[in-house]
């Protein structure tokens, strides 16, 4: 009776109902957006007690035939079920197949006839009779060499499994397969050949070139995104037996022990390879440009193999070629002697022999700093003429003009993608996160940690992507052409900004102006180092950067790479007060009308030592960040503070800050440095400045 009573009094209330809302507010927890922690991944980020992830072995003869361009292979894969679950079938990646004659990759690109190009570029284009490529599925057989039952689709293949494979048991089976190589110099691939037909030889930079399980984890279960040739893997670790017969004059680098080394290398060789493991101050020439030409006069007939041995590692890949160079040199990491390689042709020298070794050794210093020690014993840059990165081996660019001399340009240019891909042996290659899935765990966190080693290698190192200011003219683009950095590679318009300039900016930006050095190296440190040889997800990211620092950041997660908001704070405006002379317990405060931040004669006189000012803070970006100000005094000296993100926890669109001052102020300046991104710096003074830096950086910007 009571009840009703109630209700027939609310409707009788003369009070207008208010509708309601859900929470809104920037600082909310990211608890309806990242996976509920449970026994595998922690709350607090790291792996669970009952964490598993599964193993993959392979054992491969390969045989590369020079005359054919085409590489053949047969493999003895070893699946070990570590999960919980039991599986009914596994799933293989086949990449080649994104260049198969059928492939739906050209499918889905959108195209149109320009007016005017060029013969080469309409080749390219429209071409009468695609490249055959693609694997070539010989035979998939049980280890007994019965008949496997599979199924093609598209770039997977699926192992139809005799019987269910049961939690803690290994599957054994074996593929045969060929692919024709791809000239990657004319359709941008991440491997294949380089011609040169000055010589008629090739340059191989061998990837993707063997069927591989993919990942099934406790969070997709199988990974089953098709590869449309822009996001790359997700792969699990596994021992690797690898043998790959080439041409008897080639030199070839690859993932992995060298097993027959004196087997393939001259005594000669062998000589400066061991001193090269002695020298840690310049590179040791193991294999001159001198012979490589001599080499590249005439082919071999005859065929070496080269025997691997490639432990805990989640992928495989090979460089080869007669022409090449190689040189070396030992790099001490804490204690540990790991090698740095280079293997390069006599077009990209000198500049790789002046540089590419030494970035390499740079690399595994600056990386070891700020994660984990290298682990491995080798790390190999390859003249690929692209940029790309497998577990310890990576293909780059960079080529000196024909006399040998070459601008700062292409020399930082190759020095930072050297740098970026050798960096990758790191992100993912060691901490193994799903690049398909989330491209920026990689790619960003990479760009980020390559951004120091750059600054390592030379302090004035131009660098072109990771500095706030330099992902304002992004961020303030068209809203259409602008996806959150939670979003997949394949899906967004301008991927270079998305997935390495945004995250790494704003991992430069939780460093320098949010959580300090020491807190953000600390916890990126953990993050690293508990993911190590493990699949971490960005919940495990965003949890361990929380959990290590001591510090809420949910705010900036959300902000920063589940929206496109952007930073925009203002001075919208500023009264001045003084505190008239006069009883100490009643203190009146008076304010001074007159323009500018500076008092009137009159006023001053009047104040009681202290000056004080209500500063009007207004935000028309989405983005909460900290408040940082520069104070200008009138006797010329500065000053700065910064409030925290949280001052904005009340109110997102406008707040006040009273500020007590023993001085007169004559200008304040938001974001001095310009170290928020904040996209619109012309309201970022007080009084505003037409002709201030702040206005000509807007201009900038838009231009």
């Amino acid at each position: 009776m009571l009840f009703i009573t109630a209700v027939v009094s609310a409707q009788d209330s003369p009070k207008k109902t208010q509708k309601g809302h859900t929470n809104q507010n920037k600082f909310r927890q990211l608890k309806d957006v990242l996976a509920t922690p449970n026994s595998q991944r922690t709350a607090s980020g790291a792996p669970g007690i009952n964490y598993t992830q599964q193993k993959v072995d392979y054992v491969m003869d390969i045989f590369l035939d020079d005359d054919k361009e085409r590489i053949t292979g047969s493999e003895k894969i070893t699946y070990h079920n570590n999960s919980v679950d039991e599986l009914a079938y596994l799933w293989v990646q086949l990449d080649q197949n994104m260049r198969a004659a059928d492939s739906k990759t050209p499918d889905i690109k959108t195209t149109s006839i320009p007016v005017e190009t060029t013969k080469a570029k309409f080749k390219s284009t429209y071409v009468d009779k695609p490249f055959d490529g693609g694997h070539n599925i010989m035979s998939v057989t049980n280890e007994d060499g019965s008949d496997l039952s599979y199924t093609i689709v598209q770039t997977m293949m699926r192992i139809n499994l005799p019987k269910p494979l049961a939690s803690g048991e290994k599957f054994v089976f074996n593929i045969k397969w060929w692919y024709n190589i791809n000239d990657h110099t004319k359709d941008n691939g991440r491997s294949g050949f380089e011609h040169f037909p000055e010589d008629g030889n090739n340059n191989y930079v061998i990837a993707q070139f063997f069927p591989r399980l993919c990942v099934y984890d406790n969070v997709e279960g199988w990974q089953n995104d098709q590869f449309w040739g822009r996001s790359e893997f997700a792969l699990e670790f596994g021992d690797y037996e690898v043998n790959i017969t080439t041409p008897e004059d080639h030199m070839l680098g690859a993932t992995g022990v060298l097993l027959n080394e004196k087997e393939v290398l001259t005594k000669t060789q062998l000589e400066r390879l061991a001193i090269a493991k002695k020298t840690f101050d310049n590179p040791v020439v193991i294999h001159t440009q001198e012979e490589a030409i001599k080499l590249e006069k005439k082919r071999a007939k005859k065929t070496k193999t080269w025997k691997f041995l490639a432990k805990n590692v989640r992928d495989y890949a090979f460089a080869t070629s007669r022409k090449f160079i190689w040189d070396g040199m030992a790099v001490d990491i804490n204690g540990k002697t790991v090698m740095a390689y280079s293997y390069y042709s006599k077009e990209a020298n000198p500049l790789y022999g002046e540089h590419s070794t030494r970035a390499v050794a740079q690399t595994l210093k600056t990386y070891s700093k700020y994660t984990f020690d290298y682990p491995y014993h080798k790390a190999i840059s390859v003249d690929g003429q692209m940029g790309m990165e497998y577990p310890q081996i990576c293909f780059n660019p960079g080529r000196p003009n024909p006399d040998g001399t070459y601008s700062d340009k292409e020399k930082y240019k190759m020095i930072k993608v050297t740098i970026h891909e050798v960096g990758h042996n790191f992100f993912p290659m060691i901490v193994n996160s799903d690049e398909r899935q989330w491209t920026w765990m990689d790619e960003g966190l990479n760009s980020y940690v390559e951004m120091l080693a750059e600054l390592a290698y030379d302090k004035d190192f131009p660098i072109t992507r990771g500095y706030p200011k330099d992902i304002v003219g992004y961020m303030s683009g068209l809203q259409s052409k602008i996806a959150p950095i939670m979003t997949k590679g394949d899906n967004v318009y301008e991927f270079g900004n998305n997935a390495y300039g945004k995250p790494a900016t704003a991992l430069w930006i939780l460093r320098e102006t949010i959580m300090g050095h020491e807190l953000f190296d600390h916890a990126f440190r953990t993050y690293s180092q508990r993911w190590m040889f493990k699949h971490p997800t960005p919940a495990d990211f965003f949890r361990t950067m929380e959990d290590a620092s001591g510090l809420d950041l949910d705010w900036f997660w959300r902000g920063w790479f589940y929206t496109t908001d952007v930073t925009d704070i203002g001075i919208k405006n500023v009264k001045k007060f003084y505190a008239e002379n006069g009883d100490e317990e009643n203190v009146k405060f008076i304010e001074d009308k007159t323009e500018g931040l500076t008092f009137s004669e009159d006023s001053a006189k009047k104040a009681n030592s202290n000056f004080f000012y209500e500063i009007t803070f207004d935000k028309p970006g989405g983005l909460v960040m900290p408040i940082i100000l520069e104070f200008t005094y009138k006797d010329g000296t500065k000053s700065r503070k910064t409030y925290p993100a949280q001052i904005w926890r009340y109110d997102d669109n406008q707040i006040t800050k009273a500020i007590n001052s023993d001085k007169e102020i004559t200008n304040i300046t938001i974001d001095p440095d310009l170290e928020t991104a904040d996209v619109d710096t012309s309201n970022n003074s007080w009084p505003k400045n037409k002709d201030s830096k702040f206005s000509k950086f807007k201009e900038k910007i838009k231009g």
